[in-house]
């Protein structure tokens, strides 16, 4: 019966090792689409035109300026993510 318990100690851990090295790297998929400005999900927003603030806003808020909610952004919120 012991030997039993450590196999499926040993088969949790490595089925949690795996799930921990699958996640990592889906993690890190997606920071390097945001650092070279690609999208993870297709969608890109036209920024031309835009402030140094409002890009900015954009980048770390979602925020999407009202003057611009007509050129490319989703109707609603004006948020990207939904948040």
């Amino acid at each position: 019966m012991e030997v039993n318990k450590n196999a499926m100690l040993w088969i949790a851990i490595g089925i949690l090792f795996l799930s921990a090295l699958f996640l990592t790297y889906k993690a890190s998929a997606i920071g390097k689409a945001g650092v070279t400005g690609a999208s993870v999900t297709g969608n890109t927003v036209d920024t031309t035109g835009w402030t140094a603030n409002e890009i900015m806003n954009y980048e770390m808020h979602g925020t999407i300026p009202a003057r611009a909610q007509g050129r490319g952004a989703s109707s609603g919120t004006g948020m990207v993510g939904g948040c």
